[in-house]
C-alpha cells in the first residue's frame, strides 16, 4: 500500500523560526490523530514511527535538492540532467520501499482504514496551513497599504 502523501511538507513554506515548526507539528499531531481517531493507546505507538518515518523520508529528498542545487561541473548540463531524471526514479523507488517499510510497520498500531484515511488527513492538513498563510498574508499586505495610504495622506498635508 503506497502512501505517497506522508510528511510531504515540501509544498509547504520553509521557516527557519524554531517555535513556528513546532506548532506546525503540534497542530499536525492533533489535526491527524483527530482525524484518524486515533485512540490514546494507538496514538503513543504510531507517532514514534510515524516520526521516523517522516526523517527518513526527507532525507531520501534531500539527496535530490542537493544534487539539484550543486551539478556535477565535470558534466554537460545535458548529463546533470539525465543525472536528475535517474536519480529521481531512484528516490521514488527508495521512497516506495520506505512506504511499504512503515505501512507494515503501522499496520501493527493501527487498522488498515486508519492508514488508508493518514494520506487525505496529510492533504487536508497542509491545505488548511496554507490557506492559515495566504489569509495572513493578505491580512498583512492589507495592513500595509493602509499605512502606506495614511502615510501618503499625511504627506499630502505637510506639503
Amino acid at each position: 500500500m503506497a502512501i505517497p502523501a506522508w510528511a510531504q511538507d515540501d509544498d509547504l513554506p520553509q521557516t527557519q523560526d524554531p517555535k513556528v515548526k513546532d506548532k506546525i507539528n503540534a497542530a499536525r499531531i492533533a489535526y491527524i490523530t483527530d482525524q484518524l481517531g486515533l485512540t490514546p493507546a494507538e496514538a503513543e505507538k504510531f507517532w514514534p514511527i510515524y516520526h521516523e518515518f517522516s526523517k527518513n523520508r526527507a532525507e531520501i529528498k534531500q539527496q535530490y535538492r542537493e544534487m539539484k542545487k550543486n551539478p556535477d561541473p565535470n558534466k554537460t548540463t545535458e548529463q546533470n540532467e539525465q543525472a536528475l531524471v535517474d536519480l529521481q526514479f531512484q528516490i521514488k523507488q527508495k521512497e516506495l520501499d520506505l512506504e511499504k517499510d512503515y505501512s507494515g510497520r503501522l499496520l501493527k498500531v493501527i487498522s488498515a482504514q486508519k492508514l488508508r484515511t493518514l494520506p487525505d488527513a496529510e492533504k487536508r492538513f497542509r491545505q488548511m496551513i496554507l490557506e492559515q498563510i495566504q489569509r495572513r498574508q493578505v491580512q498583512q499586505n492589507r495592513q500595509q497599504q493602509l499605512r502606506d495610504k495614511q502615510q501618503q495622506q499625511l504627506q499630502k498635508r505637510n506639503n
